[in-house]
């Protein structure tokens, strides 16, 4: 069974910078699609970055310029550095992915089947 697992998560004053990873383990595939969500209480899911074959990626608008996703396929981890961050990034982060074919990088949570439990990242002002 295959499993992600994040950490990094943690407490930082606006205007830090954190980096978040997510290994994977389990199988000996390796995840097509990968994918950073997050949730803040009370609000729904969203997609935070996606990453394709290592070139296909994107980035929701309000992480643009400040977040960067990237993996070590030798090392089965993806990252997510986060810098200027701001009190409105407060949220549990999740890592997802997909090994089975997808077309493009997606910020939909629809093409991904596997989830790790989640680090969070609280940005205090």
């Amino acid at each position: 069974q295959v499993r992600l697992v994040e950490s990094g998560g943690g407490s930082v004053q606006a205007g830090g910078s954190l980096r978040l990873s997510c290994a994977a383990s389990g199988s000996a595939n390796s995840f097509y699609l990968m994918g950073w969500f997050r949730q803040a209480p009370g609000k729904e899911r969203e997609g935070v970055a996606s990453i394709r074959g290592s070139v296909d990626i994107i980035y929701a608008d309000s992480v643009k310029g400040r977040f960067t996703i990237s993996q070590d396929n030798a090392k089965r981890t993806l990252y997510l550095e986060m810098g200027s961050l701001k009190p409105d990034d407060t949220a549990m982060y999740y890592c997802a992915g997909r090994l089975g074919y997808w077309s493009t990088a997606s910020l939909s949570s629809a093409g991904y089947s596997t989830w790790g439990q989640g680090t969070q990242v609280t940005v205090s002002s």
